[in-house]
């Protein structure tokens, strides 16, 4: 499978932008789909986390209440709506896919992972 981020960039503190990640190769629709970043210096953290049917959504505590994350199946896309943005949310980001058991939260709980998209945010 392959997926592919975009709709990263530079954005001033308080601003949105909406992440994309594009799936192909394997059926999407019936996977859960995750959000993670990595700032430099730091390990790749959690961001949020989607079931096959958008059923169930999980969210670290940084960006509860600030992100949103969807998926359009018939488009085979996630999204990550990123709201009142701060410079802590500057991070690379990337999408992964899960086709095994565990925890949303847990990096090893994702099988394929996209290539990322730079988010900077400035104060």
């Amino acid at each position: 499978v392959q997926l592919q981020a975009s709709g990263g960039g530079l954005v001033q503190a308080g601003g949105s932008l909406r992440l994309s990640c594009a799936a192909s190769g394997r059926t999407f629709s019936t996977y859960g789909m995750g959000w993670f970043r990595q700032a430099p210096g730091k390990e790749r953290e959690f961001v949020a986390g989607i079931t096959w049917n958008g059923g169930s959504t999980y969210y670290a505590d940084s960006v509860k209440g600030r992100f949103t994350i969807s998926r359009d199946n018939a488009k085979n896309t996630v999204y990550l709506q990123m709201n009142s943005l701060r410079p802590e949310d500057t991070a690379v980001y990337y999408c992964a896919v899960r086709y095994r058991s565990g925890s949303y939260d847990s990096r090893g709980s994702y099988d394929y992972w996209g290539q990322g998209t730079q988010v900077t945010v400035s104060s």
